[in-house]
């Protein structure tokens, strides 16, 4: 019985301490920055390592309208967590994901020119590489780590390991800025600054030329694509985003100049349902559209200090929009609110960078991911409470360009102004 009673007395400490924590991340969540700080002093709680939570607030709503039913014990709160980010419930997650400084080069491929474009497919079995030279390179993952794990060859003696570029494709005339593939068919869409967006069927070996081509009136510098693959998302030179319907050419832009950017569009992309889409500019401002009438619904205003906007990308529950600016810091705004909840700091050694560079998520959404410019490498952080994390030698020889990470798998890769992409992974995750 007395074992009982300590177990209870412990699990009562847990609760208390737990309680405190909740209270101490809705008030960092609401803004009251100092109360949150003296709160977690007093508690003894480390305020650097509690997220900004609404959870709380939750809590207590739920709690509320099950009020009359405090006769019988409450149990503790159960709750399912989808995948990734979410700061309205998460007060301790937990993660098995690596650190991205755990990641090791696992291939490198070269282009004739600057590497600055790539994506992953969605099953992350392929990526592509896009460069200033105006060619195209796809490549097979499973190819890439077999060739630099010569042990994983040895286990298969009568396995034949092919070439990782299993397609190169020309039919640009200028730098290919940004690629996408398609969500259902084995198709792959690029951009580049000859104002044309190109359709390949990969499908077929000896296909080197696209079989649609969408062309604009400015240079393309991003595109996302619709997750039913029938409509892209186009950013240009200009200040009108574009919404092309792919099956029939058709392009659709909201009506009223009002809404759109006053600078060159840098970044376009759609949420996971596509119920909304983002884009950034060399204006400063972030902009939210309505996926199907095509109407900004939201701008989050000089969002880096009025410094050009680089890149955005929604969290996958589509609560939180992920942006980097040429003032070298990340942000994480939430759009139910407009505000930014956390700024990733620390990655401008210099400060103001000279070229842009993209921030995104790992797969799992527990660490954001930046270049920083000077130092050629890699910094990485907590998403929850910005915690720098360890730093990674990228190894490139030139700026880093863009970055993108693999969905589903501890992978991503990275393209230079060296005319390198270097793939990164890390094994042996358990």
């Amino acid at each position: 019985m007395k074992e009982e009673e300590k177990k209870e007395e412990r699990n009562k400490v847990k609760q208390r301490e737990l309680m405190y924590k909740l209270i101490i991340s809705q008030l960092f969540y609401d803004g009251h920055q100092t109360f949150a700080q003296e709160l977690a002093a007093v508690v003894e709680q480390e305020a650097s390592a509690v997220a900004p939570s609404d959870r709380l607030m939750n809590v207590l709503n739920i709690g509320l309208q099950h009020e009359h039913e405090m006769e019988r014990p409450l149990n503790r709160l159960e709750y399912t967590l989808g995948p990734g980010l979410d700061l309205e419930y998460e007060t301790e997650p937990q993660t098995s994901a690596p650190e991205p400084a755990m990641y090791e080069t696992a291939y490198v491929t070269s282009h004739k020119d600057k590497c600055r474009a790539a994506a992953f497919s969605l099953d992350g079995n392929l990526v592509a590489t896009g460069s200033v030279d105006a060619s195209i390179k796809i490549l097979d993952v499973d190819r890439m780590l077999a060739k630099s794990d010569p042990d994983a060859v040895e286990l298969h003696p009568d396995a034949v390991v092919g070439h990782p570029v299993i397609r190169t494709l020309y039919d640009h005339l200028d730098e290919i800025t940004c690629l996408e593939f398609h969500p259902r068919e084995q198709v792959l869409i690029s951009g580049s600054r000859d104002t044309n967006v190109k359709m390949f069927d990969f499908s077929k070996t000896s296909a080197k030329k696209a079989f649609k081509t969408l062309t604009d009136a400015e240079q393309v510098t991003s595109m996302s694509i619709h997750p039913s693959g029938d409509f892209l998302a186009v950013a240009t030179e200009g200040v009108v985003v574009r919404f092309y319907d792919i099956n029939s050419g058709q392009c659709y832009v909201c009506p009223y100049p009002r809404e759109h950017h006053t600078g060159p569009l840098t970044a376009v992309r759609y949420s996971a349902d596509a119920r909304v889409c983002t884009s950034a500019s060399k204006d400063g401002d972030i902009k939210v559209w309505d996926g199907v009438s095509g109407r900004c619904v939201q701008t989050f205003p000089k969002c880096h200090d009025g410094a050009e906007v680089c890149s955005v990308l929604f969290s996958r529950n589509g609560k939180y929009i992920l942006s980097s600016g040429l003032d070298s810091v990340v942000k994480l705004w939430e759009l139910s609110t407009g505000r930014c909840l956390i700024a990733y700091t620390g990655a401008g050694s210099v400060g103001r960078q000279e070229h842009s560079a993209h921030a995104m998520f790992n797969h799992t959404e527990d660490f954001v991911m930046f270049p920083d410019e000077a130092t050629t490498s890699l910094c990485a952080w907590d998403a929850r409470n910005a915690q720098r994390k360890n730093l990674l030698s990228l190894g490139h020889n030139g700026p880093v360009r863009h970055m993108v990470h693999s969905p589903c798998s501890p992978a991503f890769i990275t393209c230079s102004d060296d005319y390198r992409a270097r793939f990164w992974y890390r094994r042996n995750v358990h």
